[in-house]
């Protein structure tokens, strides 16, 4: 099969250049030309013909709408950030660093399919077939039916999709898979966007869901060309310290779904396993109240999670540090010069370090009364009471904002046992939760006050 024209087209402007240069000869710009593949001018040669089958203009009034079927992967951590389950044709991207456990993840989730009455596909193409069912004993699957394909060639790959028909394909990774139409080498940004597109444009059109797997920077972002996630329907992350037994899957984009929700796994020797109650691996076990410490209700998604903050207030140099583990630093900066200015608490000479329990980031402004809080018990040396929660936004005048979905906030915290809340007036539910005593406050000076009286 002859092979289509490659040439380098710039970045910036759309220009295009039959061989590689320093500098885009239409704008001027430097290192933006990459390689591409010259659209073909014959019909009968097109590569995007694949895309969609011909359709007509209609209004959304005119068009049928009907809700995605989903098929659960007999894992529920990981339908949840999948919004229930796999979408026919549906493409997924899941990230993460080495060794994390994507490839363990994934297989055990084709193995449950295979055995649910669905073909699956496992596409290898960092280790051998022998290797994979290796990693499938150890997991204890035996008698796995799995179909696995070691392959790196997008057209051997495809012709395997065409041919096989499987209800759900695995590529592990996108990274090591080229096209021979490309002359870049795997892993390249042409051959990632390239690669990515055609399995993107074969499973819309048989109904094949595939789960792309991608390697990350450095910096923890996937790597590869942004226009990767843009092409997928959701975008999974793998987080957690690959010391730590416990690992979370964050759901960053999913037209299937709600965004920004949480899977919560524990990895043990027989594989990932979901964990039921995954407030309790953010919560410390103190015997008793410690000072510093102050536990937040936060929301991952849909999910109310019981997250401990700590803080410890130290003597400083003549330039004190401000280091915060889970929680934005320059917010931190700006909650203790609130603390100064209306709570009369000056911190300008102490050290000032604040972590999130179990290596969970947490984002919302909801954390900000718990972070204040936190901090004024370990400057004090005072612990909050026993059974104590809080949470709330906090602004520059001083006031506490409420925080979304207050009440299933409240409710986790009573499920869970928690016994004593301070929360903003908002967020004051007008019937009393049974063995919850609910403070209501409208400024962080007035909540300092009410923890130091119930001290």
């Amino acid at each position: 099969m002859a092979k289509d024209k490659t040439i380098f087209s710039c970045t910036e402007c759309g220009g295009s250049s039959p061989k590689w240069l320093g500098k885009c000869p239409q704008c001027g710009a430097w290192n933006t030309l990459i390689e591409s593949l010259a659209e073909s001018q014959s019909p009968v040669k097109n590569r995007f013909a694949s895309l969609a089958k011909p359709s007509e203009v209609a209004t959304l009034a005119d068009i049928e709408a009907t809700d995605m079927a989903r098929t659960p992967t007999g894992h529920e951590e990981l339908d949840r950030v999948l919004g229930g389950g796999i979408v026919e044709g549906g493409v997924v991207l899941i990230g993460g660093d080495p060794g994390i456990g994507k490839s363990t993840l994934l297989l055990q989730a084709l193995d449950s399919l295979q055995r649910a009455g669905l073909d699956t596909l496992y596409v290898t193409g960092e280790e051998s077939g022998a290797q994979v069912a290796l990693r499938s004993r150890r997991l204890g699957l035996d008698g796995s039916q799995v179909k696995v394909l070691a392959e790196i060639q997008l057209e051997k790959i495809l012709a395997t999709l065409e041919a096989t028909r499987p209800a759900v394909a695995v590529i592990d990774s996108i990274q090591t898979v080229y096209s021979d139409q490309l002359t870049s080498a795997p892993g390249s940004v042409a051959q990632v966007r390239e690669c990515a597109a055609h399995l993107t444009r074969a499973a819309k059109s048989s109904g094949v869901c595939i789960i792309l797997v991608g390697h990350v920077t450095k910096e923890g972002a996937l790597a590869g060309p942004r226009v990767l996630e843009h092409m997928v329907d959701t975008v999974l992350y793998f987080e957690g310290d690959t010391h730590s037994s416990f690992r979370l899957v964050r759901a960053i984009k999913n037209r299937f779904g709600a965004v920004n929700e949480i899977g919560v796994f524990a990895m043990t020797e027989k594989g990932l396993k979901g964990v039921t109650n995954p407030s309790a691996i953010f919560l410390s076990q103190h015997s008793e109240p410690v000072p510093g410490s102050c536990v937040l209700v936060t929301l991952e998604g849909t999910r109310p999670l019981l997250v401990e903050i700590q803080a410890l207030v130290d003597s400083g140099g003549p330039s004190p540090r401000r280091l915060s583990v889970g929680l934005d630093r320059d917010r931190l900066a700006m909650l203790l010069a609130v603390l100064h200015r209306h709570a009369g608490i000056a911190c300008m000479d102490q050290d000032v370090f604040v972590n999130a329990v179990g290596g969970v980031r947490i984002s919302e402004p909801a954390a900000d009364l718990s972070v204040m809080l936190a901090i004024t018990s370990s400057l004090r040396g005072k612990p909050l009471p026993k059974g104590f929660i809080a949470f709330g936004e906090v602004g520059l005048a001083g006031e506490v904002r409420p925080a979304p979905r207050g009440q299933e906030r409240l409710k986790e915290a009573a499920k869970l046992g928690f016994s004593v809340a301070v929360v903003p007036k908002a967020n004051a539910p007008k019937k009393p939760i049974e063995g919850l005593t609910i403070h209501a406050v409208e400024r962080v000076e007035q909540a300092i006050e009410l923890v130091r009286s119930l001290a």
